[in-house]
C-alpha cells in the first residue's frame, strides 16, 4: 500500500472495499439453483439480493423453521445459510453449513456454499481448501475460481488473486462480476485508475447488476468526482434504494473532505507507480 494512502480514513475505505469485494464474489458464486427451493422448503418471492431488511428477516425465519425440521437437506441448508449471511449472521451461517457439509460430504454445491460461509466468517485458508475440493479439473467452475480470487485478495495476495480472476475470465469472458472483482482488487492496493477501467467495463455489460454499479460509484467517488458517483449510484434503483446508497457514499467520502485529499494524493507519482502489478 503506498504511503500516500495510509490515513486512518483511507484504511477504513479500503476495508469497506474489501468487504464489498467479498460480498460480490460470494453472491456471484451463488447459482440460480442455490436460490431455488424444492418440496416443502418455503419459496423465495424474489432474489435474495433484491430483498429489503424486512423481507430478509421474514424469509430467514421461514427457512430457519424448515431447516430445523430437516437439517440434513442440502437445498434447505444452503438457502438458509445464504439468507443468514445476507442478514450479517456469518457465524450462524457457518454453523449451519458445517452440519450440512457433514451430512453431504460429496455434494459439490454444499462444499461451495460451505466455502463461502467460511470466507464470510474470516476463515480464509479453510475456505480456499473447501472451495478447492468443490472444484473439478475437467469442468472448472468460473464462479468458484472468482471466489478464490476474492479470498486471496482478503489474504493480501493481490497477484495470486488477479491471476485467478483472469483464469475465470478465460472461461467466462466479459463476466461483469469477475471484472468487478478484478477492479476492486486494484482498489485494495490503491490503484484507483486501473480499478475504474475494469469497473466501467463490468458496468457496461448487459448482465451487470446494481452491486457492480455501486462498486463503480465508490471508485469514482474516491477520486473526488462525487456528482458523477451519485449519478451512477442512483441508476436503475428505486428512490429509496438510491437515497440509501447515496447516503452511504456521502458518509464514506465526505468525512473531513477526505475524498478530496485522496483524489489529490492518488495523482502523485508514488501512488500511480507503486501499484503496477
Amino acid at each position: 500500500m503506498p504511503a500516500s494512502l495510509t490515513t486512518t480514513f483511507t484504511n477504513r475505505i479500503l476495508q469497506g472495499a474489501a468487504a464489498s469485494l467479498l460480498v460480490l464474489a460470494l453472491a456471484g458464486c451463488s447459482t440460480t439453483k442455490d436460490r431455488m427451493t424444492t418440496g416443502s422448503v418455503p419459496k423465495l418471492t424474489k432474489p435474495v439480493e433484491e430483498m429489503d431488511a424486512t423481507e430478509l428477516r421474514s424469509a430467514t425465519d421461514r427457512l430457519g423453521q424448515a431447516y430445523e425440521k430437516n437439517p440434513r437437506d442440502p437445498v434447505t441448508g444452503v438457502n438458509y445459510a445464504n439468507l443468514l449471511r445476507m442478514n450479517g449472521r456469518d457465524t450462524q451461517a457457518l454453523a449451519v453449513m458445517q452440519q450440512v457439509a457433514i451430512a453431504n460430504p460429496g455434494d459439490r454445491n454444499v462444499l461451495a456454499a460451505y466455502g463461502k460461509a467460511q470466507a464470510a466468517a474470516g476463515q480464509f485458508q479453510q475456505a480456499l481448501d473447501t472451495i478447492g475440493r468443490a472444484q473439478t479439473p475437467d469442468r472448472p467452475d468460473w464462479k468458484l475460481i472468482s471466489a478464490q480470487g476474492a479470498i486471496l485478495d482478503q489474504m493480501g495476495r493481490a497477484s495470486d488473486a488477479r491471476q485467478r480472476y483472469r483464469d475465470a475470465l478465460d472461461i467466462q469472458p466479459n463476466e461483469p462480476s469477475i471484472l468487478s472483482n478484478l477492479g476492486m482488487s486494484y482498489v485494495l492496493t490503491g490503484d484507483l485508475r486501473t480499478a475504474e477501467t475494469y469497473l466501467r467495463s463490468a458496468a457496461s455489460q448487459p448482465t451487470a447488476d446494481s452491486r457492480v454499479r455501486q462498486n463503480l460509484a465508490l471508485v469514482v467517488g474516491l477520486q473526488g468526482r462525487f456528482p458523477e458517483a451519485e449519478q451512477i449510484a442512483r441508476r436503475e434503483l428505486s428512490p429509496q434504494q438510491a437515497d440509501a446508497n447515496v447516503a452511504y457514499l456521502r458518509g464514506m467520502l465526505s468525512q473531513q473532505n477526505s475524498w478530496q485529499k485522496l483524489a489529490a494524493k492518488d495523482k502523485t507519482p508514488q501512488a500511480s507507480n507503486s501499484n503496477t502489478n
